[in-house]
């Protein structure tokens, strides 16, 4: 059993940065495909970012693209979610996910493991 740990999230003003972590335990995570998705109240949960194994391939929703980036390290285990230039949009409960077979990424339902969530709140 995969468990996701999220951390990092927090109130930042509007312009500010944040940087999410998700640390999977219980098996090395190399060989699954992580995710972040967002879910703001009343809203259904939303694709942000995915990237591949080792990190060979990228995608981004077109609301964050050129402000956030994904990334990983396999040897520590953890995925990464760069926020910058954050707006009051941006706010939401930000979910970490994982699975070893995606076949498209931006689904929730190609992941079979999710953390608990974080909440990131962007003030104007």
């Amino acid at each position: 059993q995969v468990q996701l740990v999220e951390s990092g999230g927090g109130s930042v003003q509007a312009g500010g940065s944040l940087r999410l972590s998700c640390a999977p335990s219980g098996r090395t995570f190399s060989r699954y495909v992580m995710g972040w998705f967002r879910q703001a109240p009343g809203k259904e949960r939303e694709f942000v970012a995915a990237i591949g194994w080792y990190g060979g391939r990228t995608y981004y929703a077109d609301s964050v693209k050129g402000r956030f980036t994904i990334s990983r390290d396999n040897a520590k285990n953890t995925a990464y979610l760069q926020m910058n230039s954050l707006k009051p949009e941006d706010t939401a409960v930000y979910y970490c996910a994982a699975d070893p077979n995606v076949s498209t990424p931006t689904m929730t339902s190609d992941y079979d493991y999710w953390g608990q969530g974080t909440q990131v709140t962007v003030s104007s």
